[in-house]
């Protein structure tokens, strides 16, 4: 008898406790840990320099090992890296023109798959002249620079991530590299 009751007792609960007011659990992004902004001058001799953060270790490009300008800067933490190309104009406006094309050509490939490209203009404080390019969408590069002193040297970035996740959760490490690139971009001194 007193399993009849129980069994009362319990059919009587699960009723009670099934009601209207069930609301589905919101999708959850990861949880994003981003490191503290820190600077540092870069070491290595090239022709240029520049301030870039402490959590992008420079390593050489390995993509092209006769460039030995062309260096990585690897945020293993973020799982991204910015390669960086240089090439010297030589005062040749053609070079530049053609370098320039060359950069624009690259971002343009991404119309493709990209919401929208914003592009800006920028003059650094020591008065050369840079390009960055904003994309939006399911992109391999979200942001894209070039710094120049339209005579002797030209330098080009790139971000990319070394995963396959998307965009929309990438968005808080996209926008703190891309704090760290501004700075890089503001602190970019040519030796020559």
């Amino acid at each position: 008898m007193w399993k009849s009751k129980v069994f009362a007792l319990g059919f009587i609960l699960s009723m009670c406790g099934c009601g209207a007011d069930y609301l589905p659990k919101p999708k959850g992004f990861n949880r994003i840990d981003l490191p503290e902004r820190e600077f540092t001058p870069l070491k290595e001799n090239h022709p240029f320099v520049f301030e870039h953060s402490v959590h992008g270790l420079v390593e050489p490009d390995t993509f092209n090992k006769a460039e030995k300008d062309w260096i990585n800067l690897n945020y293993q933490a973020l799982d991204a890296k910015v390669h960086l190309t240089y090439k010297p104009i030589d005062g040749q406006q053609a070079t530049l023109k053609a370098y320039l094309e060359d950069a624009f050509t690259l971002t343009a490939k991404h119309q493709i798959k990209a919401y929208g490209i914003e592009e800006g203009i920028v003059v650094t404080p020591n008065g050369y002249t840079g390009v960055v390019a904003e994309l939006s969408g399911e992109v391999p590069t979200q942001f894209q620079f070039v710094v120049t002193d339209s005579t002797k040297n030209f330098l080009r970035g790139a971000l990319y991530f070394n995963t396959a996740v998307k965009n929309d959760s990438l968005e808080p490490i996209i926008e703190y590299i891309k704090l760290d690139l501004m700075h890089l971009i503001n602190t970019v001194e040519f030796r020559n």
